[in-house]
């Protein structure tokens, strides 16, 4: 894909570059902002082109690294996606609260090819990520982009609805549908059926984060159980770019998720 036509595209179309057929390995690179030194970030260029050529669809990064690094998707299936939201370790009883630190105006600009922010709701500053993801939606509508949302059910003012057994998950998911995002990031809830009441609850396309770094055989064995609950792929990081292997974990979840390969299949060929 030339550089020209990444500028040229409609929402549309670059849902479809970063979703072909309605499926996507995107892989979240933007921890540096909240945590560094950072396992797996050290050389952010070598990692991106191991993204690159294990095939990923998306890779999610402050707009920074978006704008040093992008000229490397030139002429890949592989775009840069600029996450807007941001806290620090360092932030204390505030660290979960997630600040709006840039704008859609310029993504294309830095080189990236749709928009991503955070909320987490039930923390004591959701209301403003809720306006600042609201906003981005307005902003990004109007330019045609896609936006991400990666909304979590974590915080100390969760109020779980009874009998929910998402527990709060699929209302997570709701949120980012309703407040106009065109995909949404969500977690692993257990087990097939809370899954499914997950993924049942919003008709936008809904990656599955892979959570806290963990055995890579669950966590593939996981991304097989959520494709056929519904998950339309995967948003991780660390599970991929903390890995000793990380090219061959990102090709592994190629695998599942384009190709319908089971878990134990996919490690079998990319050697894990």
């Amino acid at each position: 894909m030339c550089q020209a036509s990444r500028h040229t595209m409609n929402k549309s179309e670059r849902l479809e570059a970063l979703l072909p057929n309605g499926r996507g390995v995107w892989i979240p690179i933007d921890h540096g902002m909240s945590d560094y030194p950072c396992d797996g970030l050290e050389d952010t260029e070598g990692l991106i082109r191991q993204l690159i050529s294990a095939g990923v669809n998306a890779i999610v990064a402050q707009k920074g690294v978006v704008s040093h690094y992008s000229h490397l998707c030139t002429g890949t299936d592989t775009n840069m996606v600029i996450h807007f939201s941001a806290s620090t370790r360092h932030g204390g009883p505030d660290a979960s609260r997630k600040v709006s630190v840039g704008q859609a105006s310029e993504v294309v600009s830095r080189g990236g090819f749709a928009a991503s922010a955070q909320v987490n709701i039930g923390s004591d500053g959701e209301a403003d990520m809720l306006e600042a993801l609201g906003e981005l939606t307005t902003l990004c509508h109007h330019l045609d982009l896609p936006v991400l949302g990666m909304v979590y059910a974590r915080g100390p003012n969760l109020n779980i609805v009874d009998g929910d057994t998402t527990n709060g998950v699929a209302h997570a998911a709701r949120v980012a549908f309703e407040i106009g995002c065109d995909i949404g990031k969500t977690t692993w809830t257990g087990d097939d059926d809370s899954f499914a009441r997950v993924t049942s609850a919003a008709p936008i396309p809904l990656l599955v984060a892979g959570g806290a770094k963990t055995n890579t055989r669950d966590m593939l064995k996981m991304v097989e159980k959520a494709m056929k609950n519904g998950a339309a792929g995967v948003c991780m990081g660390r599970q991929v770019f903390a890995h000793e292997q990380p090219a061959a974990v990102a090709r592994a979840l190629v695998l599942i998720v384009h190709h319908d390969k089971s878990a134990y299949d996919a490690m079998n060929e990319v050697g894990l």
